[in-house]
């Protein structure tokens, strides 16, 4: 069982500048919710850095409400959060590998983001690894985006960008109105 597993967690990084995070939550299982977002709130305050959280309606919101924000704000990194309980169909399967796969993807555009999308058997197990003061999940999903932050930062340019980006108004139309010129 996990939970009788030693593991070892790296030291929390150390920023030079303030880092501020977006914790993205389904409180589908409010509860549930409320221990991983204590757990990912204390670990980024620990390192200094402050969060801003929304609620999505489910895990299958999360990706894309983390794509949108990316796109439209100024956060240096991003917590994902929720649970999935396995139910009678195979829903389960879907949400779970549809969440999973969203996340990865932006995490290949170059985000930095930690997973705390608990897929579980049941309500047990994911109270327990939701625990604040237990298996902290949430917490554990903070820290992988504040590791991510600062490797980040430690490549030298904490913003690059990498895959798709909005062109923010950076194309014009050419001279005469005649298809597009480079601003």
């Amino acid at each position: 069982m996990a939970s009788q597993t030693e593991h070892y967690i790296l030291p929390r990084p150390e920023f030079d500048r303030p880092v501020k995070l977006l914790i993205v939550v389904s409180p589908y299982y409010r509860a549930v919710a409320d221990q991983l977002v204590a757990g990912a709130k204390a670990e980024i305050e620990a390192c200094g850095g402050t969060w801003d959280l929304i609620e999505v309606p489910g895990a299958l919101e999360i990706p894309t409400a983390i794509g949108l924000a990316e796109r439209l704000s100024n956060f240096d990194g991003y917590v994902a959060l929720g649970c999935v309980i396995r139910g009678e169909t195979t829903h389960y399967e879907t949400v779970c590998n549809d969440s999973s796969r969203g996340l990865t993807l932006l995490g290949l555009q170059g985000l930095c983001l930690g997973n705390g999308i608990l897929t579980v058997e049941n309500l047990a197990q994911a109270e327990v690894r939701a625990d604040a003061s237990g298996q902290n999940k949430g917490g554990g999903a903070a820290a992988a985006a504040l590791h991510l932050i600062a490797l980040a930062r430690r490549f030298g340019d904490d913003r690059k960008a990498v895959g798709f980006r909005p062109d923010h108004g950076e194309y014009r139309l050419a001279e005469g109105g005649e298809g597009p010129g480079i601003a």
